[in-house]
């Protein structure tokens, strides 16, 4: 049981969680195996993120005044909080990957830059690709005509000096 000072520690956590995450998604850990919550957890972590869980009422208390209170205002049963600080996208993705494995880890909902996601929205923005992902293709994509330019040049190259062209 928790005493009102470790109650209060926690609600002023998640109010600092809440005021310096970009997206906030609403998901399940409970009854999932302990070696399965640490590896959940640890992905979120590697790509920035974190994972709360406590009970509803603390949630609801630290969401007061808060976009997020819409997301918690009515929660029943046991939930978990799990807050992107970085790559949105990656966090969703982590917890989406855990839940293709694990029919109890689910995305119920979401707050993306104070707009409400539903659950398909959320399960939307989890199959974008992460952040350097994302990066990679558009190095790529400015690359190319580069790339081909230079490709041709020493085609046109190698044909004079074979004396295919005059």
């Amino acid at each position: 049981m928790l005493n009102r000072t470790e109650k209060e520690a926690i609600i002023e956590s998640l109010k600092t969680d809440i005021g310096n995450a970009k997206a906030i998604f609403l998901t399940n850990l409970i009854g999932v195996s302990a070696n399965d919550a640490v590896s959940i957890r640890k992905s979120v972590r590697d790509n920035k993120g974190k994972i709360v869980v406590t009970r509803n009422t603390l949630f609801v208390k630290a969401a007061v005044g808060t976009p997020v209170e819409g997301l918690v205002a009515n929660l029943k049963g046991p939930h978990a909080l799990a807050f992107a600080f970085d790559d949105v996208a990656a966090v969703a993705k982590s917890i989406k990957t855990a839940g293709d494995s694990l029919e109890l880890v689910t995305l119920k909902g979401g707050l993306l830059d104070g707009q409400l996601l539903n659950q398909a929205q959320v399960k939307q923005l989890a199959s974008l690709p992460g952040r350097d992902q994302m990066l990679g293709t558009l190095l790529a994509t400015f690359i190319a005509p580069v790339s081909a330019f230079a490709r041709v040049l020493v085609a046109i190259k190698e044909k004079k000096e074979s004396g295919e062209l005059a």
